[in-house]
C-alpha cells in the first residue's frame, strides 16, 4: 500500500523504506515459524499436491469430445455433444459435472492454431457455460475409469452472434477431499464453424484424393506367351480388399466432389491382378495369386467413382522429384526415366479407366519446393506444379488462390499448409478424428470471411491416408460440400484461376528446403545404380527378337525404383534395386558361350566348333562370334588371326559355329571366343581354350612310303616262289592221277605255310597307322553338338577334344 502511495517516478524515503522491511518482517515471521513446526506431509497432502499440479496443466480428469453434430450447425438446429470423461487422478471426484462452454469468435487463422495447441489446458480462457439442463452430472468419478456423456442443446441456446468461428469448450469440474470446492478439473476445447446462410461470395476449393501406394510388382514375368507378372508380396491385395486402405479411399471418395490424384502404377499393378500372377514368397518361391476378382471389384468400382470427376494422372511409378533433383541429375539418364514415366500415364489411366487424365501436374513430396525441383519437375512436360503455402510463403493478411506464376510458362498450384495438415497422425481415436474434422472446417471457414474476394483454395493431404485418416477426410468434405461458404472446383480450373498480383511468386531458395525431408531422399548411389541396371538392358536388347518382352517390364521396374514410396524405407528400397539388377543379370547370362577344354589338331587344316547356348525363351539374333588366335604365325584362323560369323540361336536351343583353321607349325595356341553386339559392344564372358597341333611331317611320310614298299617286294616274292613249283609238278609225266591227288594235299598246306596270314589292303593298314583319311575323322565329332539342340549342358568337353577336318 506504501509503494501505491508513492508518487510515480519518485524513490520512497529512507524512513519510509525501514518502516515497511520491519514491518513485513514482523508479519511473516510467525508463517515462518508455523511453517518450521509442521509435520512430514501425508500421502493424502501429496496426492492433493499431485492434484494441485494436473490442475495447473492439463488437469486430472481428460475428457474425450467423441462426436459434434451437425459439424457446422445452422438456425434451428440441435447440437450434440456426446465424449468420455475419465479420472486419471489417485483420488475420487465428487459432484462431478460436464458442461458446454462457448467462447467468443476466432478473428484469425492463427488464432485457431494457438487454441488447438492448448485445447485440454485447464488454465486457458474457456467461454461462457450454458449451464441449465444442458449439463450433466455424476455422482463420483472413480480413479482409472471412463464414463460417458452426451449433451444435446439448440443452436439458439449458446448465443451465437455473427458469422465465424466459436471456441466449443466441454469442461469436468467438481472436488476432490484434497481440494474440497468445485473447479474445472478437466477441459477439451474445439471448434463451432457458424455460418446459417448462404454466403455472398463463397471459397472455391479443391481436394485432392490421392490414389497412391508402393511398389507391389518386381520386373519378373513368367516364360508364358502371356508374361504373367510376379507380385514381390501380397499386400496390394490387402489394401484392395473390402476394408483395406484402398477399397476404403474408393468407397468414400465415391460421390465427393474432388480430383483424382492417381499413380499409374497402381492402376496397371491391380490390372495387372485380374489376370493370371504370381506371388513371391519370403523364401523366394513364387505360388498363384487368388485375388483376381478382388482386383476386377476394385477397378470396377474405381471407374464408376471417378465418373464425373477430374482425374490427374502423376508419372508412373510417383517419381521422387525432390530425390531426382538433389541427387540425381547429374547422372546420366535419370530425366530420361522421369520422361518415360510421364508419357507411359496417360495411356496406362486412359485404357484401364476409360477416361482421359491430365498429366500436366507434378506433386513434388509435402509440397515442397526449390529451383532445382521445378526445373526437373517441368523438365518432363508438366507445367504446373502443386507446391503447399508453407514452403511458397506470403507475407499477407489474408490467404490468396492457389495459382502462381513462377516464370517460364509454369504456373505453382499452392494448396493451403493449414488445410493440407489437418488430417495427420493417428486418427484411430474418435476424439482426435472429430477435433481434426472441426478445425479443418474452422479454417475453412475463416479463410473465406477473411476478404470479400471470391478465392480459389487447393487442399493437398499426405499421399497415402490410413482409413482412419480417409474416413476423417470424407466427413470434412462432405460437410463443406453441403455448408454456406465452400463450393467445389477440379484442379484445373483452380490452376487457372486468376492470381492474386500480391501473392509470392518467387520460388524458395535451396537453403530453405526442409533438412528433414532432405534426409530422407534417395542418395546419389540409387540412380548410378538405375543407370548401371539401364546399361545392360540397352546392350541386351539388341540381341532379342523380341525386344518388348524384357524392355517393357524393366523399364516400368526402374520407374517404381525412383518411387517417392521409398522415402524412410532405405533398406527395402536398396533391396528392390538389387533384385532388379540381380534378375536382369541372370537374364543376360542366359546367352553364353559353352566352355572347352584343349583341343586336337591333326593336319595342316580342320574346323573348330564353338558352341552358343541360349537358354531364354525367345530367340536372339544381332550376334556376332569371333574366334581369335593368339598365336596366328602357328595357328590362323579362317586365314587371318581372327574370323566373326553371325549367330542367330531359337529360345532353348545350342548352335554350334564351325571356324576354319590352317596350321604352320607344332605345338600349343591359345584361342579366344567372344560374342559381339553388331555395334561392336562385347556380350558376356569370353571362352579361352588351347589348340595343340600336331601335323604329319615329310620324313614320318618316308617313313610309311618304305614300309609300304617292303610290304609289296615281299608280295611279288612269295608269288614268282609258287609259279615255279607249279612248273617243277606239270614236268613230272610219269606220276600217276592218285599221286596227283597226293601231291595236291600236300602242296595245299605248304602254300598256306608260304602266304601271309589275314592279307590287309595296303590302303586299311595305311589308314590304322596314321590315324587318318578315316571316316569318323572325315565327320563330326561325337561330342559335337547338332547346328540347332536342345539346350544341353555348359560343362567344358572332355580332355583331348579333337576337331573337324
Amino acid at each position: 500500500m506504501a509503494e501505491a502511495a508513492d508518487f510515480q517516478g519518485t524513490s520512497a524515503s529512507p524512513a519510509r523504506r525501514w518502516l515497511r522491511r520491519t514491518g513485513a518482517l514482523l508479519t511473516g515471521a510467525p508463517l515462518l515459524a508455523g511453517l518450521l513446526q509442521l509435520p512430514a506431509a501425508t500421502p493424502a497432502d501429496a496426492a492433493g499436491q499431485e492434484s494441485l499440479q494436473a490442475a495447473a496443466g492439463t488437469g486430472s480428469v481428460s475428457v474425450a469430445v467423441d462426436s459434434l453434430t451437425p459439424s457446422a450447425p445452422s438456425d434451428g438446429d440441435t447440437i450434440t455433444v456426446s465424449g468420455t470423461v475419465t479420472n486419471n487422478g489417485k483420488q475420487t471426484v465428487t459432484g462431478a459435472h460436464v458442461d458446454l462452454q462457448v467462447g467468443p469468435p476466432l478473428e484469425t487463422r492463427s488464432s485457431i492454431d494457438t487454441l488447438a495447441k492448448k485445447s485440454n489446458d485447464v488454465q486457458g480462457p474457456s467461454g461462457e457455460k450454458v449451464g441449465g439442463k444442458y449439463t450433466e452430472k455424476y455422482s463420483a468419478l472413480t480413479p482409472g475409469v471412463a464414463e460417458p456423456f452426451s449433451i444435446s442443446v439448440p443452436a439458439d441456446k449458446l448465443d451465437l452472434g455473427r458469422d465465424g468461428v466459436y471456441q466449443l469448450a466441454v469442461s469436468l469440474s467438481g472436488e476432490t477431499s484434497a481440494q474440497p470446492w468445485d473447479q474445472v478439473l478437466g477441459i477439451q476445447r474445439t471448434f463451432l464453424p457458424w455460418q446459417p446462410e448462404e454466403a455472398d461470395t463463397k471459397t472455391k476449393t479443391t481436394f485432392l484424393w490421392p490414389l497412391i501406394s508402393s511398389a507391389h510388382m518386381a520386373a519378373e514375368t513368367g516364360s508364358n506367351e502371356q508374361q504373367t507378372p510376379v507380385f514381390r508380396d501380397d499386400e496390394l491385395a490387402e489394401e484392395i480388399s473390402p476394408g483395406g486402405r484402398l477399397d476404403q479411399m474408393v468407397s468414400l471418395g465415391k460421390g465427393l466432389d474432388v480430383t483424382w490424384v492417381v499413380d499409374p502404377d497402381l492402376l496397371a499393378s491391380v490390372d495387372a491382378m485380374t489376370r493370371s500372377y504370381q506371388v513371391r514368397a519370403a523364401d523366394g518361391s513364387t505360388t498363384p495369386g487368388k485375388n483376381q476378382e478382388i482386383a476386377k471389384h476394385w477397378l470396377a468400382e474405381l471407374q464408376r467413382a471417378v465418373t464425373g470427376n477430374e482425374v490427374a494422372a502423376l508419372p508412373f511409378g510417383d517419381p521422387d522429384l525432390a530425390s531426382l533433383a538433389h541427387n540425381g541429375t547429374n547422372v546420366t539418364g535419370s530425366l530420361g526415366h522421369l520422361k518415360e514415366a510421364t508419357d507411359v500415364a496417360d495411356e496406362t489411366v486412359d485404357t484401364i479407366l476409360h477416361v482421359k487424365p491430365s498429366t500436366d501436374f507434378v506433386w513434388p513430396v509435402d509440397g515442397a519446393v526449390d529451383p532445382s525441383i521445378v526445373k526437373v519437375a517441368t523438365s518432363a512436360g508438366a507445367d504446373k506444379v502443386i507446391t503447399r503455402s508453407d514452403s511458397l510463403q506470403d507475407n499477407l493478411s489474408y490467404t490468396p488462390s492457389a495459382a502462381r506464376p513462377i516464370g517460364g510458362g509454369t504456373t505453382a498450384v499452392v494448396a493451403d499448409s493449414r488445410m493440407s495438415t489437418a488430417f495427420q497422425g493417428d486418427l484411430t481415436k474418435a476424439s482426435a478424428s472429430t477435433l481434426a474434422v472441426q478445425r479443418f472446417l474452422a479454417q475453412s471457414l475463416t479463410l473465406g470471411l477473411q476478404t470479400g474476394k471470391q478465392r480459389s483454395v487447393v487442399v493437398a493431404p499426405q499421399r497415402m491416408p490410413s482409413v482412419s485418416q480417409a474416413q476423417a477426410m470424407a466427413e470434412a468434405l462432405g460437410t463443406l460440400q453441403d455448408g454456406n461458404w465452400s463450393e467445389s472446383q477440379d484442379l484445373t480450373a483452380a490452376a487457372k484461376a486468376k492470381p492474386d498480383p500480391a501473392a509470392n511468386t518467387k520460388v524458395p531458395p535451396a537453403s530453405a528446403y526442409p533438412s528433414s525431408l532432405r534426409k530422407q531422399e534417395l542418395p546419389r548411389a540409387a540412380f548410378e545404380q538405375i543407370a548401371r541396371t539401364q546399361g545392360k538392358l540397352d546392350k541386351f536388347k539388341v540381341i532379342l527378337t523380341r525386344q518388348s518382352r524384357v524392355v517393357t517390364p524393366f523399364g516400368r521396374a526402374m520407374n517404381r525404383e525412383m518411387s517417392t514410396s521409398w522415402r524412410g524405407r532405405g533398406i527395402a528400397a536398396v533391396g528392390y534395386r538389387d533384385g532388379i539388377e540381380s534378375y536382369l543379370n541372370g537374364l543376360i547370362d542366359g546367352v553364353k558361350l559353352i566352355q572347352k577344354s584343349e583341343t586336337k589338331l591333326s593336319g595342316r587344316s580342320a574346323t573348330i566348333p564353338v558352341t552358343v547356348q541360349n537358354n531364354l525363351v525367345q530367340g536372339v539374333d544381332h550376334l556376332r562370334l569371333r574366334l581369335t588366335s593368339k598365336n596366328p604365325t602357328r595357328l590362323k584362323i579362317g586365314g587371318d588371326a581372327y574370323e566373326e560369323q553371325r549367330v542367330t540361336v531359337n529360345g532353348g536351343h545350342a548352335q554350334s559355329v564351325k571356324f576354319p583353321t590352317s596350321a604352320n607349325a607344332n605345338g600349343r595356341a591359345e584361342v579366344v571366343a567372344q560374342l559381339y553386339t553388331e555395334d561392336g559392344q562385347k556380350y558376356g564372358a569370353p571362352v579361352t581354350f588351347d589348340v595343340k597341333v600336331t601335323e604329319v611331317t615329310p620324313t614320318v611320310m618316308l617313313v610309311i612310303g618304305g614300309g609300304v614298299l617292303l610290304l609289296v617286294l615281299a608280295g611279288f616274292r612269295m608269288y614268282t616262289h609258287r609259279k615255279r613249283a607249279a612248273a617243277r609238278e606239270a614236268a613230272e609225266d610219269d606220276t600217276v592221277e592218285t599221286d596227283d591227288e597226293t601231291d595236291d594235299e600236300t602242296d595245299g598246306p605248304h602254300d598256306r605255310e608260304d602266304a601271309p596270314q589275314n592279307p590287309e589292303p595296303s590302303g586299311a593298314r595305311l589308314k590304322e597307322e596314321t590315324g587318318a583319311g578315316s571316316e569318323a575323322d572325315a565327320s563330326e565329332q561325337p561330342s559335337d553338338p547338332a547346328p540347332d539342340t536342345a539346350a544341353e549342358s555348359a560343362d567344358p568337353s572332355g580332355t583331348g577334344e579333337r576337331v573337324d577336318r
